[in-house]
């Protein structure tokens, strides 16, 4: 059975800012991740020193961070490649 999404009050705040197209492409990445999180475009891997958090790539300069869950993909943050250093600063809090 394929994870459901959720989404946290930061994703949605980033979301809301991106422009359209990135928008486009990021819903469409999200729909692979629910039905082929082995898709070759989401290039998903754990992001380096920290437990659990997820890269999924957009495209070649936007990124997206999740958790996994029994139940759910828990999307953290959506933006430009400097996201990763966001989630290094959040996981030192």
């Amino acid at each position: 059975m394929a994870k459901k999404l959720k989404f946290s009050k930061s994703f949605k705040d980033c979301y809301i800012k991106l422009p359209d197209s990135i928008q486009k492409k990021l819903d469409k990445q999200l729909w692979l991740l629910q039905t082929d999180a082995a898709h070759p475009s989401l290039n998903l891997h754990r992001i380096k020193g920290t437990s659990g958090i997820w890269e999924g790539y957009v495209d070649k300069f936007y990124r997206f961070t999740f958790e996994i869950t029994e139940e759910y993909y828990y999307l953290r943050l959506v933006g430009p490649h400097n996201i990763i250093d966001m989630e290094d600063r959040r996981k030192k809090l």
